[in-house]
């Protein structure tokens, strides 16, 4: 990722604060499958951004690694971690993912909110553990038009065809699957 598109994201996280409701909370378009993460092992979620997300799988039980581009975002999510008294099961890291996913262990969970980025779809399913789940959100075309960061339709489902489709949509300019491999 290019130095200003760092510096941008920097520049918006350092304006934005979580409300209570997104502080914690598995993301809204996951809500209703919710009981289907586990409540042990390890996850990763991409671009994490404030680490709500990983916050609330820690407070389930999973040990979880986030990563993001933006050190102020990476800062808030450690401090959140902390608030929360789940620092000990959260670890952030500041990763460029346009080099790919970081290495390390298969994974019980990956969790990808509202960042698309299609040449790391296979490192996600091969980071997955057998019977791991994903859960991945993008912004998408359908029902919002074509866009720079949107996903033509049926990007997600042709990305993941190869692992178990527990649910997945497209509608009001989101797209999201969850399935497990």
């Amino acid at each position: 990722m290019s130095e200003s598109d760092r510096l941008r994201w920097d520049s918006s996280y350092a304006r934005r604060e979580l409300t209570p409701a997104e502080a914690v909370a598995v993301p809204t378009v996951f809500a209703d499958q919710a009981d289907e993460f586990p409540t042990a092992g390890r996850a990763l979620e991409v671009a994490c951004g404030q680490g709500g997300t990983s916050v609330w799988l820690a407070r389930r039980g999973l040990r979880v690694w986030g990563t993001d581009i933006s050190s102020v975002a990476i800062g808030q999510a450690r401090n959140l971690a902390e608030r929360d008294q789940v620092q000990d099961f959260c670890r952030f890291s500041v990763i460029d993912l346009d080099d790919g996913l970081p290495p390390g262990e298969p994974m019980n969970v990956i969790v990808c909110h509202r960042f698309r980025a299609p040449h790391l779809y296979p490192a996600m399913v091969e980071r997955l553990a057998p019977g791991g789940l994903l859960a991945i959100s993008v912004l998408s075309e359908v029902g919002a038009g074509p866009g720079t960061y949107r996903a033509p339709p049926g990007e997600l489902i042709a990305a993941f065809a190869g692992l178990d489709l527990i649910d997945e949509g497209e509608s009001d300019g989101i797209a999201w699957l969850m399935a497990r491999r």
